[in-house]
């Protein structure tokens, strides 16, 4: 298989139907969330509460997919939970849910308290081998210097035959540059100066520091070369007639705002 090429997902290659969740990724659905980011800077309660809705929808749909069974009584890992965000989506599924997050500050943003809530790094988790049911990190790896050492820790700490969902932005597509975009087409750095000569401060994201040029194609030779199965693979914000999109080089790179790839730890 050539490098960057998108893996094909285990439940392809089985002959079983589509993901349930395709059933959710409606035109209807992508202009709810896109829609919502004008919102990510000025009101985050407004934009992740949206976003935390979606992604327990998503998660549920996968685990009962692989395993056949409810989120209720299973252990999910937030990496880079922040500040809480979606700890009460996923208190309604039953499922005890614990955030992790290096910044102690992240972690009180939102004036949110979460019981369990763990500091610590997404690349090396304070967590034993084969701990958790699910491990699920959104919209992180393009924060951290090394983000597939960070996806190889959620493999680890994920038991046999549980989950892992990984969803990140693509740099080269629309909110790659968050705050300084669009003008990250034209360079992170250039992008970051820009920012500060305009609001007269640094952006809360920094290119080079707590933002990173992170692409499909690395997502996709992740997928390539983790022990874990790849159950799917697909762009988050896409309604489901347009997933072919993560298949194309290039032009996945500047279409695909956000990829996720699902896998499972094999036995």
């Amino acid at each position: 298989m050539r490098p960057g090429r998108a893996p094909v997902p285990a439940a392809a290659r089985a002959g079983r139907r589509r993901p349930r969740f395709a059933e959710r990724a409606t035109l209807r659905r992508s202009i709810r969330l896109l829609s919502s980011f004008r919102f990510e800077q000025t009101a985050p309660a407004v934009f992740y509460g949206g976003l935390a809705t979606d992604s327990a929808a998503m998660i549920s749909d996968f685990y009962a997919d692989v395993t056949g069974r409810e989120l209720a009584g299973a252990t999910i890992i937030d990496v880079g939970g922040g500040p809480g965000y979606f700890a009460d989506e996923f208190a309604s599924t039953g499922a005890k849910y614990i955030p992790v997050e290096p910044d102690p500050s992240e972690l009180h943003a939102a004036g949110l308290t979460v019981p369990g809530a763990v500091r610590g790094s997404g690349m090396a988790l304070p967590f034993r081998d084969g701990a958790v049911d699910i491990c699920f990190s959104s919209n992180v790896a393009e924060h951290v210097p090394d983000p597939w050492l960070m996806a190889d820790e959620m493999v680890r700490v994920t038991r046999p035959g549980g989950v892992i969902v990984l969803s990140y932005t693509v740099w080269h597509g629309p909110f790659g540059g968050h705050e300084t975009g669009p003008w990250h087409y034209l360079g992170g750095e250039y992008a970051a100066r820009r920012y500060v000569r305009k609001h007269g401060r640094e952006p809360k994201n920094r290119f080079g520091r707590s933002m990173f040029a992170v692409r499909a194609a690395d997502g996709l030779r992740w997928a390539q070369r983790t022990p874990a199965r790849v159950f799917a693979v697909f762009p988050r914000y896409h309604p489901r007639w347009a997933w072919w999109l993560v298949r194309i080089p290039w032009l996945r790179e500047l279409l695909v705002s956000n990829l996720v790839v699902v896998a499972v730890k094999p036995d």
